[in-house]
Formats: C-alpha cells, sequence, structure tokens
C-alpha cells in the first residue's frame, strides 16, 4: 500500500472549508502520527499552538487514540487543546488539534467533535482515493509496458485492419512462394477457417475440402501435436483422415499456449512433387509465426478489453459518487467521438478522442461527495474543488504513456475560446483541438441532461445556448460541425438513445440556469 501522509493535501482548503462550515470555529493545527505539526492556519492562535505543541510532545503526552470523541491535552502555558485523530485505509496518520475553553457548553464541544469529525473523514477519503487511483494507474501502466511488447503485431494489425487480413497476407505469400495449391489456417473453435490459393489446377470441391480439414484432420493434428505429411494415396491414414480426397497434405499444429489451437494446412494436387522434409520445416516456421501472431493478437485483444474495463471502472468510480451525472462520460464520450469522425479525424488521433473524451471527468473522483453532490449553488470555495478536476485528470493519466496525446483533451476540456476558462486559460486554437470538440459535448449534455439542482432541458434549448456561447465559450467551427450532425434528417439515434428531450413546435424558449461541466 502507498505511504499516506496528510502533508499531501492541500490542507488549506480544508481550512477554508472547515471555517465556512464554522464561522465560530477557532484556529487549527495538523499533526503528523507522531504529534509534530505539519501545517497551521494562517493566525497568532494556531501559530502558538504549533510552537507548543513540540514541547508537549517531548513532555510525553500520549498521542495513542482510543475511543470516540475528542481527547484533550495542556500546553506549558496553560493553553488547553482537543485533538481527533486521522484514519485512512485502517491506519493512524495523524491529528487534528484545535484550542480549547474549559467553559464550553457540552453541546459545543459535540458540535466541534462533530465537524472535526466531518473534517477529518473528508481528508481520509481522498487520500484513500489518491491511493487508489495510483493503484490502478500503475497497473494500467504495467498493462500498457506489456502492450509494448506486441506493438509491432499490433501495428500490422491496424495497418491491414483485422486479423483475418494479416493472416490472408501471410498464406498468399505463402502459396505463391512455396507453388502450393492451397493454403489454410483452420480454427475450429472459433469457427475460422482462412485460406489462399495457387492453383495449378481448379478444385472443384474446395468448400467440403475446408469442412474436411475441420473434421478428422483437425482432431488428429491435435492429439499427436505434431506435423503430419500424407504424400501417398495408400497411406493407411487415409481411412480415417481426409477420406476419399485425392491431394497431398501437410498439417502443422498452431499453438496458443499449452494447447493445440488451430492448423496450418498445405494441399497439392496428385501430380505435384511431394512435400519434403524442407517443405514440412517451412511450414513449421511459418506455423510457428502464426502461433506468435494469434497469441500476441490475443494479448492486444485482451489488453484492449483490460483497458476499456479499467477506464470504464475509473468513470463508473466518478458517476457512483452523483447518480445525477450516470452515463455523462459515456454521452459526452460519444458525442466527442461524432464530432470528430464530422470533422474527418482518423486513425490514432481519433483514438486519442476516443480516450479522452471518456476519461474527461476522471479527476471528479477526488471531489468530496458534499461538494460534488451539493444540490444548491456551490460556493466560491466549493467551486474551487471543481474546478481542479482537469488538473486532477491530468495528473491520473499523465502516467500511462499509450494514453500521452489522448490526456490535453480531458486536461483543457474547461478552457474557453475567448481565455476565460481554467486550468490555464487558453485561447483560441492555443486549446488543443480535442479539448474544443469535448467541451462543446459536455456543454451540450450539462444542459439536456438532468442534474440534482434542475431538470434537463430540451435539444432545442441546448442549441441556442450553444450558439449563444459560440465564438466566447465555444469554438465556432466545432459548435457549426455539431449543428450540422443535429440537423440531418432523420434526427441522429443517439438522440432517442439517450433520452433527449424535443421542444414542442412553437414553444417559447426556456431560461438556461445551466452549470455546465
Amino acid at each position: 500500500m502507498a505511504n499516506l501522509f496528510l502533508s499531501d493535501l492541500d490542507l488549506s482548503r480544508y481550512y477554508r472549508w472547515w471555517k465556512r462550515a464554522s464561522p465560530e470555529a477557532p484556529a487549527l493545527v495538523v499533526c503528523d502520527e507522531q504529534g509534530l505539526p505539519v501545517w497551521q492556519a494562517d493566525d497568532l492562535v494556531s501559530a502558538q499552538l504549533a510552537a507548543g505543541i513540540p514541547a508537549l510532545h517531548t513532555a510525553g503526552l500520549t498521542w495513542h487514540f482510543e475511543g470516540g470523541g475528542l481527547s484533550l491535552g495542556q500546553l506549558a502555558d496553560g493553553q488547553a487543546l482537543a485533538f481527533r485523530p486521522v484514519d485512512a485505509s485502517g491506519r493512524f496518520i495523524g491529528w487534528l488539534v484545535i484550542p480549547w475553553q474549559e467553559q464550553e457548553t457540552t453541546s459545543a464541544m459535540d458540535a466541534l467533535a462533530e465537524a472535526l469529525d466531518d473534517l477529518a473523514t473528508a481528508m481520509a477519503e481522498e487520500l484513500q482515493l489518491k491511493t487508489d487511483l495510483d493503484g490502478m494507474t500503475a497497473e494500467l501502466a504495467e498493462r500498457y509496458d506489456e502492450l509494448h511488447l506486441v506493438y509491432g503485431v499490433d501495428e500490422q494489425v491496424r495497418r491491414h485492419g483485422s486479423q483475418e487480413v494479416v493472416i490472408q497476407s501471410l498464406l498468399t505469400s505463402c502459396a505463391n512462394h512455396l507453388d502450393v495449391d492451397v493454403v489454410a489456417f483452420v480454427r475450429p473453435n472459433k469457427n475460422q477457417c482462412i485460406s489462399a490459393m495457387a492453383l495449378s489446377q481448379p478444385i472443384h470441391n474446395l468448400d467440403l475440402v475446408l469442412v474436411e480439414m475441420r473434421g478428422d484432420l483437425y482432431r488428429f493434428v491435435q492429439a499427436t501435436r505434431d506435423s503430419v505429411v500424407m504424400n501417398d494415396m495408400t497411406d493407411a491414414r487415409r481411412a480415417y483422415i481426409f477420406t476419399d480426397m485425392p491431394y497431398k497434405i501437410l498439417a502443422c499444429p498452431v499453438r496458443c499456449e499449452t494447447h493445440i489451437d488451430a492448423m496450418l494446412v498445405l494441399l497439392n494436387h496428385r501430380h505435384k512433387p511431394d512435400f519434403s522434409n524442407s517443405d514440412r520445416r517451412l511450414a513449421d516456421v511459418l506455423a510457428s509465426q502464426l502461433t506468435r501472431l494469434v497469441q500476441a493478437m490475443s494479448m492486444v485483444q485482451q489488453l484492449s478489453d483490460f483497458t476499456r474495463q479499467m477506464a470504464d471502472a475509473l468513470v463508473e468510480a466518478v458517476e457512483a459518487k452523483d447518480p445525477y451525472t450516470r452515463g455523462h462520460s459515456e454521452r459526452v464520450h460519444h458525442l466527442s467521438m461524432e464530432i470528430g469522425r464530422a470533422m474527418d479525424i482518423r486513425d490514432k488521433d481519433l483514438e486519442n478522442l476516443y480516450w479522452g473524451s471518456l476519461l474527461h471527468d476522471v479527476g471528479k473522483i477526488g471531489i468530496p461527495d458534499a461538494v460534488l453532490c451539493k444540490p444548491a449553488r456551490l460556493t466560491p470555495d466549493e467551486y474551487a474543488f471543481i474546478m481542479v478536476h482537469p488538473e486532477r485528470s491530468y495528473e491520473i493519466l499523465r502516467h500511462i504513456e499509450y494514453l500521452a496525446d489522448a490526456v490535453p483533451g480531458a486536461r483543457h476540456h474547461q478552457e474557453k475560446w475567448d481565455g476565460t476558462g481554467y486550468p490555464h486559460g487558453l485561447k483560441g486554437e492555443r486549446i488543443p483541438l480535442h479539448a474544443r470538440i469535448i467541451a462543446v459535448a459536455d456543454t451540450y449534455d450539462s444542459i439536456t441532461s438532468s442534474r440534482a439542482y434542475r431538470a434537463g432541458r430540451p435539444h432545442e434549448d441546448a442549441m441556442r445556448e450553444i450558439d449563444r456561447v459560440s465564438g466566447t465559450q465555444l469554438d465556432p467551427a466545432v459548435v457549426a460541425v455539431f449543428r450540422q450532425i443535429c440537423d440531418t434528417h432523420p434526427a441522429p439515434e443517439w438522440m432517442s438513445r439517450f433520452n433527449i428531450r424535443r421542444a414542442p413546435a412553437n414553444a417559447a424558449p426556456a431560461s438556461l440556469a445551466a452549470k455546465h461541466g
């Protein structure tokens, strides 16, 4: 488990929250597990506490906490203090310390104890989330290190389009160079049979031949775990393998880990030369290449599936905190991809948009529930929590090399075209294109989906608002593309799938009070 330290948090932000929740709240000092101050509020009382606590610690105050509520102590100058432990992941990590007035009532003590409990719980939750995210990020990075090992095969798949095309290309090359009538890759458990031909004479029953390959011949190779050569038409094995098929056969196993997953079959007419030991060795080499290809492509698919599952888990972790935003990331992702394709974004660039849009809000996982799910308008300090989520997304995703080019879209989707956005105040085309696309999709979904503080608005209201902020908040070129998508007839299928409301004909525009994001 990663080390957990209270000093890793922005404690001044928690203190502002503490003061806002209880305007009469006293000064605050945060101590580590040894009882030594690591942070203090910027006021005289806090400074005096911080100065006196180390002496108290040296004098032998027992900082071990047992039971609930507050524990009390006293500084050398007589100042009473109360301290509350902070535990994260079942481990004690420090103290919250406040001055204490002996004359305060039991109810006042209870109120302060409850407020400190809330503060300690929020700190512990953020540290736990940070630990969990660090672990998930490390696992993703490790998986992509594995993916790098099969990068060459992955690039070939991308270039040719599919596993079948890659294998087809290899088989065609083999048929031509070895002068073989038929070369086939047979994988019965996947219902897969890919073949290439360089026929010296027609094979009128080719479909039946390919079907026969999947039966007794495959089972024989699977059982013997070795190559099979049958040149002689009187070979005794023909009684139960390839019965009544007058062709010379060379079949080699294609392994997947420890089992035979497929086989490579070379087939010639009878008038052609026998398959030689040299042919067998070449076929074994090709079968080994196919073995590596199948294994590598299987790993690519598994890693791709794992990556999407991990991404979905991160998104689910965010959306589980606020039921009103459930599905938001998926909808923004879908709309972003629609815009990207309409803008002719392709290949790796489109894949970067895929990941950036799907994970654009992952940084919200570190925002306290009390802020993220608040039904009322946020205070300036609470909104400050929200504003850090793009940078949190960056901190989470930047360790994954594979996603390096996808991160800018997530990091800058809250920038505005006129330069008044955050986190860096980028303006115009200095904002990454992917971020500008995500911003339009994010704005649309924020207006049309329901939130804790308002119901979702119709599509027409959303488009009026998007037109209004085009050129100030949003990129006009991206807005124009999105409008073209929405104005198609019939309406895009995602409108019904995402339950987008449509305003009745001649309905008056509704006022918008959207809190985008």
